[in-house]
């Protein structure tokens, strides 16, 4: 199958990952009813198209964050996006540097902190949990800034993690000791490629930021316990001045759907904030990405910038989501389904086709830079 779209690589990646690696990358919560609005919501936003206006230069490229950027777009923080190619996260860190974008390495990643540095010759931004143990967490921050990151990205949505129950139909989760140990090699063993590639090649198999904690259970089997075990459902607005009070550089919140908590997010000082659903994985039946941008937008965008993820497949996505008010996007499962396709080259394909996507839509809308990408660019009765 010759890849066209970043969705084709979601099919690639169904035939080349063990059931439990696919089921996690393409799951949501419960029904999965807010993962399916993500997509279905984006795809109604229609654009307005004009003609016969000089298109002839179409400049992608935006700063964010004191950062120079060739496309509004960073890659998202993927748990355990390791296991989906050998050492996944640091070909997707040598893919967003040679497109020049940022590369976000999550908590939760299978490549540390300092693994992934050693494969970057670009800074890269980091995203942080609430962790209960706050020394643990300070020595991280210390840890990503001698790493080189520069922006931290601290997901908020997630106090407690949301039950999704592909991970329990496939074995990831609810499967511990030997039975759970067992699903998985089988499943592994019938993907030979990946078996090769990652399962005897790719090791260690751990959950590289946290093993230091974990000790002797760092390996798959014990990412669900140590989320449940370490995240701490007491976070309140308040430890955001813990975060700051460690992290000199941008900080970014992920995971605000409300304008109220936007706002709070922006009066205690926040650089930028992600209009997020955790990609529909947390509580579904809360809005859509789509729906829930243009309000935050309007009430908080000239106090901080706001980005957004959640239901981005095309470079047209991102059109959409900039005209519904966000500066800068992340994408998550796109890059997931193609890292597990084809390591870092399906990264970089569809990293272009994302580019070229882009410079396609707005040539049919008239925009030839990324601040021209407005509301104006929207049919009237999708506006806000």
């Amino acid at each position: 199958m010759n890849a066209a779209s970043a969705i084709d690589y979601r099919e690639l990646a169904r035939r080349r990952l063990p059931h439990f690696l696919f089921e996690y990358i393409d799951g949501g919560s419960y029904a999965e009813v807010t993962l399916e609005r993500n997509v279905s919501d984006l795809k109604d936003v229609a654009l307005r198209q004009r003609v016969l206006r000089d298109v002839s230069q179409i400049d992608l490229s935006t700063r964010l964050f004191d950062q120079e950027l060739a496309l509004p777009v960073a890659l998202a923080p993927i748990g355990l996006a390791g296991m989906n190619a050998r050492r996944g996260e640091c070909q997707a860190v040598r893919a967003a540097n040679k497109a020049g974008i940022p590369f976000t390495l999550s908590t939760v990643s299978a490549c540390n902190l300092e693994e992934v540095a050693a494969a970057s010759s670009k800074p890269f931004w980091f995203q942080l949990y609430m962790i209960r143990d706050r020394g643990f967490m300070r020595e991280l921050m210390a840890r990503a800034v001698a790493a080189g990151c520069t922006a931290l990205v601290f997901t908020v949505d997630m106090p407690v993690p949301g039950s999704r129950y592909r991970d329990y139909h496939s074995g990831l989760a609810g499967a511990p000791g030997i039975t759970g140990a067992i699903r998985r090699t089988l499943q592994g063993a019938m993907r030979p490629q990946w078996a090769w590639d990652v399962g005897i090649n790719g090791r260690p198999h751990s959950l590289g930021n946290v093993a230091p904690v974990l000790g002797d259970k760092s390996g798959i089997e014990d990412f669900f316990a140590w989320m449940r075990d370490n995240f701490d459902p007491s976070v309140t607005w308040d430890d955001l001045d813990f975060i700051r009070s460690e992290w000199n550089g941008p900080l970014i919140i992920k995971g605000v759907l409300d304008p109220e908590d936007a706002i709070r997010a922006a009066e205690l000082g926040a650089d930028g904030l992600i209009v997020s659903n955790h990609g529909g994985r947390q509580l579904d039946g809360v809005p859509s990405t789509a729906k829930a941008l243009p309000r935050i937008a309007e009430v908080a965008g000239d106090r901080l910038t706001v980005m957004a993820d959640g239901g981005i497949r095309s470079g047209l996505d991102v059109v959409r989501m900039l005209a519904l008010g966000a500066k800068g996007v992340l994408i998550g499962r796109a890059w997931a389904y193609a890292l597990g396709a084809r390591g870092e080259a399906g990264i970089a394909h569809v990293l272009r086709l994302i580019e070229a996507e882009m410079k396609v839509a707005m040539s049919l809308t008239g925009a030839t830079s990324i601040d021209e990408i407005t509301q104006d660019i929207l049919v009237e009765s999708k506006r806000g």
